[in-house]
């Protein structure tokens, strides 16, 4: 080991344990309109409107962009959050990322109330995909009024299931990985040819 890496190696051995992190607080995305997603999120979704800030400065970076930021809180506490700028613009999607990527899943007690909440939405107007079977969960798709995709899920697996599931993990990743250096090889050399 040379003496860089040696010095990295002790340096971590003095950090800290990492801490319990004990769930989500709130997840964060941008709104086109707070009054519009409110609706959306109360009114259809059931999550009450929890917080309301107010600001002209961000206070993390003390940059000048006036904004409301809300939050709607989940019954275990956590919070859905967005923040409207004041000029009525979506977040631009991503343009490496398919749009069913990037999504909130979030849990509800069982399948059935996985059903009534699909008859819900959809009496709203909303299109849903699914009910779809995970194996170890059930779930429905759609999307909020700012292009966010949701989901709602059902879990079926008891936590012994959960536990078994866990079994390998590590390795299943592992083989993952080189499957996907031995395709992303492929790709690159036949760019080369």
């Amino acid at each position: 080991m040379n003496t860089l890496a040696s010095a990295v190696t002790g340096q971590l051995a003095a950090l800290p344990v990492a801490v319990p992190i004990n769930g989500l607080h709130h997840f964060a995305y941008r709104c086109r309109d707070a009054e519009e997603t409110r609706h959306f999120y109360e009114d259809v979704l059931g999550l009450p409107l929890f917080h309301y800030i107010r600001a002209d400065t961000v206070p993390s970076t003390g940059e000048y962009c006036p904004y409301v930021h809300i939050f709607f809180r989940m019954t275990d506490g956590s919070c859905l959050a967005f923040f409207d700028l004041g000029d009525n613009q979506l977040a631009a999607p991503s343009a490496n990322t398919p749009a069913w990527v990037n999504h909130i899943a979030m849990r509800v007690d069982s399948v059935e109330q996985l059903e009534a909440m699909k008859t819900r939405i959809e009496g709203h107007g909303i299109e849903v995909l699914g009910v779809t079977d995970h194996r170890i969960f059930r779930s429905i798709y759609f999307f909020d009024p700012n292009g966010i995709r949701l989901e709602l899920c059902a879990q079926l697996a008891d936590p012994q299931q959960m536990q078994q599931e866990q079994q390998g993990i590590h390795e299943r990743l592992d083989a993952w990985s080189r499957e996907k250096s031995l395709r992303l090889a492929v790709v690159r050399q036949t760019l080369l040819d």
